[in-house]
């Protein structure tokens, strides 16, 4: 027999479970989250991967990579000069501990003040919306509720040429806490993580090589944009090997010795350190129980609908569980629409406006289409772009790399696509994604008066290329 009933359990305390769930108490419903993340020292800390491995710790130590980068090498053009720039790398990973602290237990307290049931241990869901809790230090018990939410995240793909030992091959969690700067460090996977990972080392002394086995360089994102970023983190020290198969990596004496396979052969690499970012997959092992018939997919992933109910009437899922990209605001934004959708609401999600970033400096931010899918498509359209190169604010910053590029409908002028490499363009997407989400049009953005002397000014221009109006770089001929 069930124990305490709720009007929504929700299993993890993500990006995408938390939200739902504190969104769920916002319109009245009895809430619980049941979350079995534990830091290094065992206390229970909300947040999931994001918070504790992933998308803040690697934001914070971006952050300090590029502050020490720019100190020793940058600051002069500035007429500033250091005498000395010295590394404190255990510093530097105690103040990424502490922001990563702070903000999960600030979930801890929205939790509280919102009066959310945080339950600290693992979940299982049972059949007829029964959910089994088990504290880390005590039994298991039987939960029950109307509805149930499943969000539990995803883990990093370990593969079997490579299997991770905590030390020597580890994955993106491994590399986020090294207690010392690799002279010579691996990272198979030239993707978002792989990027995001090898920047920082770069920039703290060691010598990068990251595998891809992917001819193309991050193919996700738009040609133009992607030829660009290929070319700037190459000259920055980047060694990125295109088309190459990992095939094997054997570990003996404190070097990792990797095999692999391009174009030219077979070929044979050393490191200190090995980073394998190839992927994640949905963390699903163990989370429902034999007697549920809910549908999924070969890799784990929940089978859901366009409001991502699960085959099982009332259960759902969000997040890196299901389908689309494993991003922590595409989570949240499901999360917000289930919560909204149980309590009554007509909630939906454009899934064509959800950015994506690459947080590397400088920064890469997409929405919408392509320039290579319009292409596919047979879409009609016209481009418009505008180099921060010829931003007064850029000069001024020292962060003339990259470009703003919009894509429109060359009959409707409707804006299909926000492409941007350049500084705190994970910022300058949102533009992008507000015009795109009232329908704007390149002369709308045109129209807009924006500040000067800002960044953001590039988006307006770009938006004038895509008229052929441009104002700050000469005309392009159509």
């Amino acid at each position: 027999m069930a124990g305490k009933q709720y009007d929504l359990i929700v299993i993890g305390a993500g990006p995408a479970g938390y939200v739902a769930a504190l969104r769920a108490a916002q319109l009245g419903l009895s809430t619980a989250c049941i979350d079995r993340w534990r830091d290094p020292a065992g206390k229970p800390a909300p947040g999931g991967t994001c918070l504790n491995v992933g998308c803040i710790p690697s934001k914070a130590l971006l952050e300090s990579s590029e502050l020490y980068e720019h100190a020793a090498e940058k600051l002069k053009h500035h007429g500033v000069n250091c005498r000395s720039v010295d590394l404190d790398l255990k510093a530097m990973m105690t103040r990424k501990e502490q922001v990563v602290s702070t903000l999960t237990q600030g979930v801890a307290g929205l939790f509280k003040a919102s009066g959310v049931d945080w339950l600290q241990g693992n979940g299982r869901l049972l059949a007829g919306h029964e959910v089994e809790f088990t504290p880390h230090d005590g039994k298991p018990q039987t939960l029950a509720a109307k509805h149930v939410i499943l969000a539990p995240g995803s883990v990093p793909v370990e593969v079997g040429f490579a299997p991770f030992d905590g030390e020597h091959v580890v994955d993106s969690s491994g590399a986020l806490a090294f207690d010392a700067v690799p002279k010579r460090l691996g990272i198979i996977g030239a993707g978002v993580i792989g990027l995001e990972l090898g920047s920082v080392w770069r920039r703290l002394g060691a010598k990068v090589v990251l595998l891809e086995a992917q001819e193309n360089f991050l193919a996700m994102a738009d040609a133009q944009v992607a030829r660009d970023a290929l070319k700037v983190f190459t000259q920055q020290g980047l060694d990125i090997r295109l088309g190459a198969r990992v095939t094997e990596t054997k570990v003996h004496d404190g070097t990792v010795k990797v095999g692999y396979q391009d174009a030219s052969g077979k070929h044979s690499v050393s490191f200190d350190r090995l980073v394998v970012a190839v992927g994640r997959v949905p963390a699903t092992d163990g989370l429902i129980a034999d007697e549920v018939e809910m549908v999924r997919d070969e890799r784990g992933a929940i089978h859901v609908d366009e409001f991502c109910q699960t085959s099982v009437p009332g259960v759902y899922a969000i997040g890196d569980a299901v389908r689309g990209p494993m991003l922590a605001h595409k989570g949240s934004e499901e999360g917000i629409m289930v919560a909204e959708r149980i309590a009554g609401h007509a909630a939906t999600l454009d899934y064509e406006l959800i950015p994506n970033v690459v947080y590397t400096l400088p920064e890469i931010a997409w929405v919408g289409r392509t320039e290579e899918q319009l292409k596919a498509a047979g879409t009609p359209y016209r481009s418009g772009v505008f180099p921060f190169a010829a931003s007064g604010r850029a000069r001024a910053m020292e962060a003339t790399t990259g470009m703003v590029k919009i894509l429109a409908h060359a009959e409707t002028d409707r804006i299909l696509g926000m492409h941007v490499i350049g500084a705190h363009a994970s910022e300058l997407i949102a533009e992008g994604v507000v015009a795109m989400n009232f329908g704007a049009s390149s002369e709308d953005i045109a129209l807009t008066t924006f500040a000067h002397p800002t960044l953001s000014e590039a988006v307006r221009e770009a938006a004038l290329d895509v008229l052929g109006r441009p104002l700050h770089i000469a005309r392009r001929r159509r």
